[in-house]
């Protein structure tokens, strides 16, 4: 499974701030981080429209992140407006603009975290992210997230990645999927996925080797 750009619509729009034509030399993630970095830059010098900018894109991508990673539909708006607070309020304090995605979803999972540990009657099979997925009999263990009715948070999954690949990303644990939705979904390198795990580079690989293989198992299976 390759690595892919992320796909922030809002992004999208606004690489006319920085576009491919005006930095040719830019790969499609580069431009997105250079994208990025110049709405930080803009929105802390107090504009209003790159605010906004950064706010939408952000919220997207947070609550992306929240609902594919930590699995609860119902904390993942929690989650992104958690993330949208701290990105209006410490913007200005950001040091390395095209670092923002980092810092983002270190914000995003550091949220997660917490309203993981305050939900006390949390399945067993929902897993810390910092999980090493095993189950108390030693298998891998998964988690789902309930199907019925196709709620609109679902649809919105369906729509971003696909039935297929969402199933697949369900088969993993939380650890693994973290690392595989933020370097193959998101489009992170593996120093950036690295610094938001708190793993080494190396852990990464081998985490995201792992789980490509079993997501690759598992689409073989369907």
């Amino acid at each position: 499974m390759d690595s892919a750009a992320p796909c922030e619509a809002t992004v999208e729009s606004s690489r006319a701030t920085v576009t491919k034509k005006q930095n040719p030399h830019l790969s499609d993630d580069e431009t997105v981080r250079a994208t990025y970095a110049q709405l930080v830059r803009d929105a802390a010098t107090g504009s209003p429209e790159s605010m906004e900018r950064l706010l939408m894109a952000a919220q997207e991508a947070a609550y992306r992140f929240s609902l594919l990673v930590c699995g609860h539909p119902e904390d993942a708006e929690d989650v992104m407006q958690d993330a949208l607070i701290k990105t209006y309020r410490y913007v200005s304090r950001i040091e390395e603009p095209g670092a923002f995605r980092t810092w983002l979803y270190k914000t995003v999972r550091n949220a997660c975290l917490m309203k993981r540990r305050k939900r006390v009657d949390e399945p067993s099979h929902h897993l810390s992210i910092e999980s090493g997925g095993a189950s108390g009999d030693g298998e891998s263990s998964t988690m789902t997230v309930p199907d019925s009715g196709r709620p609109a948070d679902q649809q919105l999954m369906d729509a971003w990645i696909g039935e297929r690949l969402r199933r697949a990303l369900e088969s993993l644990s939380p650890a693994q999927r973290a690392v595989v939705v933020l370097r193959d979904v998101e489009g992170l390198s593996t120093r950036e996925v690295a610094a938001i795990s708190r793993l080494s580079e190396a852990n990464v690989r081998t985490r995201l080797h792992r789980a490509r293989l079993l997501m690759r198992r598992h689409l073989e299976g369907v």
